[in-house]
């Protein structure tokens, strides 16, 4: 049997970018061609609803029926098996790793484990300010909601983690800024090697750029942004980010 390994994180965090990264590896088997949005293994299987059944990037961690753990009455060896053969029509069988994406499974990681224990988890956040203005170019959220939906699924998933036994997570931050050590915490994780010809561009300052008011009569931007301070930078905080210091983020580590 295969190691599975499921990437998690939300919409427009790194996800792809790590995918790609990993699939280059000869050990590593990952979707390509599927026709699927972003080669997403959420639109590859039939057990469980994708996160457009719940409104889609930016809103779907507000749904309760979207997060899955070990409770939900989704969990059986059907659906297992239901869930490897969808599948593994995309993966290569001579290849030991498998690797699956897909923003869902941020919150649906217990759910993942419970129905393959033997599973490996990879889950990389991004800074909410970057997300949220990369994700409302295409979902016409507002601002605030698209923090608040941030932090309502990073919650989760930080409550979820306390009970997964192989999981690596990481920051994008840290991934494009100290691409060597984070390769080899991955190599190590998974126990085999991946490419080193890692060289992400950091797209975080365009988004910064945007987040800033540098001009006057910007006020109903220098509102919306005030407004998200106040409402969120506790919160953000407690997820080892700062609305105000856009430098802060977490670092890495294994359950």
């Amino acid at each position: 049997m295969q190691k599975l390994v499921f990437i998690s994180g939300l919409h427009r965090s790194g996800t792809s970018i790590l995918h790609r990264t990993l699939s280059a590896s000869n050990q590593i088997s990952g979707f390509s061609g599927t026709g699927v949005p972003e080669d997403e293994g959420q639109h590859l299987q039939s057990v469980y609803p994708p996160a457009r059944a719940y409104g889609g990037a930016g809103r779907f961690a507000f749904a309760k029926e979207a997060k899955l753990d070990e409770n939900s009455t989704l969990i059986s060896l059907e659906n297992r098996a239901k869930l490897l053969t969808e599948r593994k029509v995309h993966w290569d069988a001579s290849i030991p790793i498998w690797i699956e994406k897909s923003p869902p499974n941020i919150i649906r990681t217990r759910f993942l484990q419970t129905l393959f224990p033997e599973a490996f988890f990879i889950t990389i956040v991004r800074h909410p300010v970057a997300v949220s203005l990369a994700t409302q170019k295409w979902s016409k959220t507002a601002l605030p909601e698209l923090i608040r939906h941030w932090i309502a699924a990073h919650n989760i998933y930080k409550e979820d983690r306390t009970h997964l036994k192989n999981e690596l997570f990481f920051s994008y931050e840290y991934m494009v800024q100290h691409p060597q050590a984070l390769i080899t915490a991955l190599e190590d994780f998974l126990g085999t090697t991946v490419p080193h010809d890692h060289n992400i561009r950091n797209t975080n300052n365009k988004y910064f750029e945007k987040w800033e008011v540098k001009k006057p009569w910007e006020l109903k931007k220098k509102l919306v942004k005030s407004k998200c301070i106040k409402l969120f930078e506790r919160s953000v905080n407690d997820l080892g980010y700062s609305l105000t210091d856009l430098k802060r983020y977490p670092n890495f580590g294994r359950s």
